[in-house]
């Protein structure tokens, strides 16, 4: 009987998955016969319907974190996405081809001025300009603002053929925080302000790369979208804060955009992908 026994498992050892194999091991031990030197391995009606019960439990178990593993950020961080696109296979698109438009932009402008590599920290912090007003530019927002460029005709490629209601791309708009007014600026009148000396006419104003809206009413956000572009790459994406020049002074832009459009805001870099 023993050698009958020995047999059996080493069957089932071969043949079981590392869940089943506890489950075997548990039950040969429970089923036993409380007789001393008898070990025969008996399934009767009851264990073997808790084996069955337990391998749909660890199936089930199993799928579900799979799917959770999978699931778009866009739609943990923002489920009016997958409300508007109704299916989350849309949303995993739209997320992927977004996240390949900041990767291409960052491949692309790296190649043209380091060979492909990514610039260093120092690089990045050098001063490769003065502008009108004054103000240093440094490497860092220099290839920022032509990744930018980039990353920005590619997106509205994607969301023409994704995103299924209006959005806007790089519009201005002026806000005031205490009246909870919000206003956009058209193209040709932020030109006119912008030559009229250094920007200062454009104080109270805001510019998110991208707002995808639920609706025609484009004071309205579903979700506000900014690439981000670190320099060096190593450097994590994260929101601008507001400096002491700024109507907003303290404040971060993921902030002043949720209180000036509502919705949800992220982060699209070309490393991190989707962040909050």
């Amino acid at each position: 009987m023993h050698s009958d026994f020995m047999s059996l498992m080493t069957r089932l050892l071969r043949k079981s998955t590392p869940w089943c194999l506890s489950l075997v091991l548990l039950t040969a031990c429970a089923s036993s016969p409380s007789r001393p030197g008898h070990g025969d391995l008996r399934f009767d009606t009851e264990t073997a319907a808790r084996l069955r019960h337990a391998a749909a439990v660890s199936r089930s178990a199993t799928g579900a974190a799979a799917t959770r593993d999978v699931a778009s950020q866009l739609i943990k961080l923002a489920p009016a996405t997958l409300i508007l696109m109704k299916h989350d296979e849309a949303v995993n698109e739209l997320e992927e081809r977004l996240v390949d438009c900041a990767i291409q932009a960052e491949r692309q402008i790296n190649n043209r001025f380091f060979g492909g590599r990514p610039p260093t920290r120092n690089e990045c912090l050098e001063t490769v300009e003065v502008d009108a007003c004054g103000k240093s530019v440094t490497r860092a927002m220099h290839l920022g603002q032509q990744k930018h460029v980039l990353a920005l005709k590619c997106a509205r490629e994607v969301l023409d053929s994704l995103w299924p209601a209006p959005f806007s791309i790089e519009q201005r708009y002026r806000y005031y925080p205490q009246a909870k007014i919000l206003e956009t600026i058209g193209r040709a009148e932020e030109a006119r302000l912008l030559r009229q000396g250094c920007g200062q006419e454009l104080w109270r104003t805001i510019k998110p790369d991208i707002v995808l809206h639920e609706s025609h009413d484009l004071l309205k956000s579903a979700l506000t979208l900014d690439f981000k572009f670190p320099c060096p790459n190593t450097n994590q994406a994260q929101w601008t804060r507001y400096g002491a020049s700024s109507a907003y002074s303290g404040k971060r832009q993921d902030e002043i955009y949720t209180a000036a459009l509502g919705g949800k805001t992220v982060i699209i870099s070309p490393r991190e992908g989707v962040v909050p």
